[in-house]
């Protein structure tokens, strides 16, 4: 697209295990820079994408939008074989300075990040030069309270990370362990809609110009999610046991039954659902309704993952 090539970027699209990648060539003194690194378990593809889009030129630098496990999985792999400064949203920086792995959200998920080193930090009101061009730096609480956008005000392009997706709403996390999320994804949403972008790269799915649509799409669920939190709470378990087995691929269905109980997001969701019989019943109900609306297989006693992440 000609609005890509005037700001010297590729979107590399991922799946929904390894968010997306924007890449920028250098220009100039401005290093080589990539946009989110994916997730840990997928770092070699991260690297060899890398590589080709940027020809073998090396990289100068690392911008993380959050830090959730599929955003910055493949810092760590970067890292180790050169020297790219790494800028992460300011709010983190003490965390991951720390590693910090629940409030980092690690530990709490499940999931699997390694660490990384942290070279600075990006701050609400910032500009930073990516490839010939400045982009301000927004924050964009809702999905994760720290998290940040980037928006290029000649192009009207905006790297949006989680905040908006085309056609979903991101699980608004802070909302899991009974913190305010909904009403800050709400204001980042009218934030966007100020900013009036012409074009949006997602941090999951292709770019997209239908910026009303897309608004509209998030907003109704997010109205629906926040007049029945039982119903976000739902969806984001399907979507995060979705994740765990993208990552997997199969287990067996008793081991994960145990994991989800063991496992202190899915504990603490189990608790607040209220299900009869407790976090036993509630895991078996969540992996039944999967299977049930064809999202996972089992053959004999093994889950097998049979279609991407639900709706």
């Amino acid at each position: 697209m000609a609005w890509q090539r005037a700001l010297g970027l590729q979107l590399l699209q991922r799946d929904w295990l390894s968010a997306n990648h924007v890449v920028f060539a250098a220009d100039g003194p401005t290093p080589a820079t990539v946009v989110d690194t994916g997730y840990a378990r997928h770092a070699d593809l991260t690297l060899a994408l890398l590589d080709r889009a940027l020809a073998g030129a090396a990289l100068g630098r690392i911008v993380n939008t959050h830090l959730h496990s599929d955003h910055c999985g493949g810092n760590r792999a970067l890292q180790a074989r050169g020297e790219p400064q790494t800028l992460v949203p300011a709010a983190s920086f003490e965390a991951v300075s720390q590693w910090d792995e629940s409030r980092l959200s690690y530990r709490p998920t499940g999931q699997y990040c390694e660490r990384f080193r942290v070279d600075g930090v990006l701050r609400d009101g910032d500009t930073v030069r990516l490839g010939p061009a400045d982009w301000q730096v927004h924050a964009a609480p809702g999905h994760d309270p720290d998290a940040l956008m980037l928006f290029e005000p000649q192009t009207r392009t905006l790297i949006s990370g989680d905040a908006l997706w085309e056609d979903r709403l991101a699980i608004i996390f802070p909302e899991l362990e009974d913190q305010p999320g909904f009403e800050p994804a709400a204001q980042t949403l009218a934030l966007i809609e100020r900013l009036a972008p012409r074009s949006v790269i997602p941090g999951h799915g292709a770019a997209f110009e239908d910026l009303p649509a897309a608004l509209a799409a998030s907003r109704v669920r997010l109205k629906a999610f926040s007049a029945e939190p039982a119903r976000h709470l739902r969806h984001a378990a399907r979507a995060l046991v979705m994740f765990h087995m993208m990552e997997m691929r199969e287990r067996e269905r008793a081991e994960l039954t145990v994991w989800l109980q063991r496992t202190p997001l899915f504990a603490a969701m189990a608790t607040r659902s209220g299900t009869p019989g407790g976090a036993a019943a509630w895991a078996h109900a969540l992996l039944q309704g999967l299977l049930d609306d064809g999202l996972l297989t089992q053959v004999s006693e093994t889950l097998r993952l049979s279609a991407a992440l639900p709706a």
